[in-house]
């Protein structure tokens, strides 16, 4: 099976952008990837396009605006994982043979809906009943707080934190320093949440070129390798669940660590869904970075800030650089592969060589998420 590697990627800065279709938000990103390949068009096989709710023929409208059509054009939604599990449906598809070259954009246009939490299907009972992502990962938050002792300002370093990092990525939707007397202060959301613990809605398109062994090494010898690409979804239970533990995330850690042949200790740069500020620090416990009930000490050691030994987040994540859902999963490829290229300016991480992404997608009665994938990147 072929390894796949990462010729090009592509980005634009996230924000609202109201007046831009969701194509015209999209095409950007793929353009530069494209160009950044440095290959012709019309060498990509196929393209595989992640958005949430970006309507019908995401990829083709996508597509149509740089004159590509003619290829297999394959639209992935899986919520907040859209985008990375399109990457996993790419990488699959080179690893077996079926492509040699494959675009990946994930693109979002959130705006549409006015403002607001993201929306949801009413069909559900939790949401049909007021459930709604800010109120879940609070929920969260206080069951955590209760068991750990973690206080509420402690919380809230996770977003000094995110926005210190996001200050220095010119692509970040908010690009704003925040003290943590700011955080405190700001507007109440879902308690202990105040504005500055959620991440921002807004728009934004990211896009990678991936391909295999064969036109790697004649394009981009040395190219970015995806080691380990993992997509899981969430156990359902109508039981008693432990609202502390991110239990999708513990098996699709274990699962790429084991595909990627590395360990915990082996990461060097990791993008990680902090949708919230305490998804942050139970995803430090998830990945193995720090034991139960210590990821703020993790935090607090600075360890997971830029300089420390496992920065995480350093393009801001979603609580600076932004989540447009469907976006959100490549942005984040797009960042890693940047870091290990050596390449992410004023928020680089010194000699990074593995690095990791991590998106989940929730929303759904009786699950710990109801998606979840998992990439490791090595130079």
């Amino acid at each position: 099976m072929s390894t796949v590697h990462v010729l090009g990627t592509g980005m634009i800065p996230f924000g609202k952008f109201p007046d831009r279709t969701l194509a015209e938000i999209g095409w950007p990103s793929l353009r530069e990837a494209i160009l950044e390949a440095d290959i012709a068009p019309a060498s990509i096989d196929a393209i595989y396009c992640g958005t949430a709710l970006g309507g019908m023929m995401a990829g083709q409208r996508v597509a149509k605006a740089l004159g590509l059509s003619g290829m297999p054009i394959v639209n992935v939604e899986n919520a907040c994982s859209s985008s990375s599990s399109a990457i996993a449906q790419a990488c699959n598809a080179i690893a077996a043979g079926k492509f040699d070259t494959i675009a990946v954009v994930g693109v979002e246009k959130l705006t549409k809906f006015g403002g607001g939490t993201l929306p949801l299907e009413t069909e559900d009972w939790e949401v049909g009943q007021g459930m709604i992502m800010p109120a879940l990962y609070a929920m969260r938050a206080n069951r955590y707080m209760h068991e750990f002792g973690l206080t509420a300002r402690q919380l809230g370093e996770v977003s000094v934190k995110a926005h210190d990092h996001g200050a220095l990525n010119p692509q970040a939707q908010i690009r704003k320093r925040v003290t943590i007397e700011e955080v405190m202060a700001a507007r109440p959301v879902a308690g202990p949440f105040t504005l500055w613990h959620c991440c921002p809605t807004g728009d934004g398109s990211a896009a990678l070129i991936l391909a295999s062994d064969k036109v790697a090494r004649k394009v981009k010898p040395g190219a970015v390798r995806i080691t380990a690409s993992e997509v899981t979804s969430g156990k359902y239970t109508n039981g008693y669940r432990d609202m502390t533990v991110a239990e999708l995330t513990v098996r699709g850690s274990h699962e790429a660590y084991e595909l990627a042949g590395i360990g915990p200790d082996d990461i060097d740069v990791a993008e990680i869904h902090d949708a919230f500020t305490i998804a942050e620090l139970m995803y430090y416990e998830a990945f193995g970075w720090a034991k139960k009930g210590e990821a703020y000490a993790l935090l607090s050691s600075g360890a997971t800030s830029l300089g420390g030994k496992i920065p995480v987040n350093p393009s801001g994540g979603l609580l600076s650089r932004g989540h447009p859902v469907g976006a959100t999963g490549a942005a984040q490829a797009v960042e890693i592969v940047r870091q290990l290229e050596g390449r992410a300016g004023k928020h680089q991480v010194a000699g990074a060589k593995v690095g990791l992404t991590h998106a989940t997608g929730g929303g759904i009665a009786g699950f710990d998420h109801g998606a979840c994938s998992i990439h490791i990147f090595a130079k």
